[in-house]
């Protein structure tokens, strides 16, 4: 199945099935075949691959990939593209997006697919999972002058940080909603807006009525903000971006002020649950 337009993929988004769909926003060509992969291998049971004007789709076989070429480049191609699908998909349907150059990690998922996770927080009367972005990066930005070194990334394995999420109208800090902060924004926070400097979004959701992604990551329904249940712990997942690299690297004004991303707090990203649970970026909850 192809899609020619936002609109087309509300119209037709009903074929894509009812099991978990995720919609990878391409920007550019970087690493797209390698994010189709990783999510293919995590379990998805559709992607719907939107392609900004001059990327090019990855000859990948299969049929679960379906393209959706987008004649021009929105403003924001993730409010775009993920309330399009949302909007034609079935009530309760699990529905993920991220970008290129991202690859989304939940708790053992080198083991269980990501149904079974989403299968987990459904029982817990979870109706999405919260997700935090870990920056990726390359250590030698002069062999690796875009940022992107798949085959030997470095992470941050400390710097993050939260604060409480303040409700304008209450006039009171939301409840179980905190703003994180960590990673390549945070170290570089003068060459990045101050509304794109948090780390957490709502990456996998259940579609309901009125659900709506906002352009700052968070979704219209307040429940699906939260990272915790009212009782306990609950699951959260990765993201691990070479998003943040990608503009830091070939920005103008931050390309001329950075000769390098490494650290004293740089480590390997080793590319498994696992080290980012040891890091305590992603909580299990009650799921073992």
């Amino acid at each position: 199945m192809e899609f020619s337009s936002p609109e087309d993929l509300t119209a037709r988004a009903s074929g894509l099935g009812s099991g978990p769909v995720l919609a990878l926003l391409c920007e550019d060509g970087v690493e797209v075949a390698r994010s189709v992969t990783h999510h293919l291998d995590l379990g998805f049971s559709a992607i719907v691959l939107a392609l900004a004007p001059g990327v090019a789709a990855p000859d990948l076989p299969g049929d679960r990939v379906h393209p959706l070429r987008l004649a021009r480049r929105p403003a924001d191609i993730a409010d775009t593209v993920v309330n399009a699908l949302v909007a034609g998909r079935p009530e309760g349907a699990w529905t993920g997006w991220c970008y290129n150059a991202e690859f989304l990690h939940t708790p053992f998922c080198e083991t269980r697919r990501v149904g079974e996770a989403l299968a987990f927080c459904a029982e817990e009367r979870r109706d999405s999972l919260v997700t935090f972005v870990v920056d990726l990066y390359a250590g030698d930005l002069a062999t690796h002058p875009g940022g992107v070194d798949s085959e030997a990334p470095l992470m941050d394995a400390r710097g993050y940080y939260a604060l409480a999420r303040w409700d304008p109208v209450a006039g009171a800090a939301r409840d179980r909603q905190l703003d994180f902060h960590g990673g390549l924004r945070w170290r570089f926070e003068e060459h990045v807006p101050w509304t794109r400097r948090r780390i957490d979004r709502v990456s996998l959701f259940r579609v309901r009525p009125g659900l709506r992604l906002l352009p700052d990551h968070r979704v219209t329904i307040e429940e699906m903000n939260t990272f915790q249940s009212p009782w306990h712990n609950s699951m959260t997942a990765c993201v691990a971006s070479f998003r943040a690299a990608k503009a830091l690297a070939t920005n103008p004004g931050s390309k001329a002020a950075i000769d390098s991303f490494r650290w004293q707090g740089s480590v390997p990203f080793e590319g498994g649950s696992r080290q980012l649970m040891e890091l305590g970026l992603m909580e299990p909850g009650q799921w073992f």
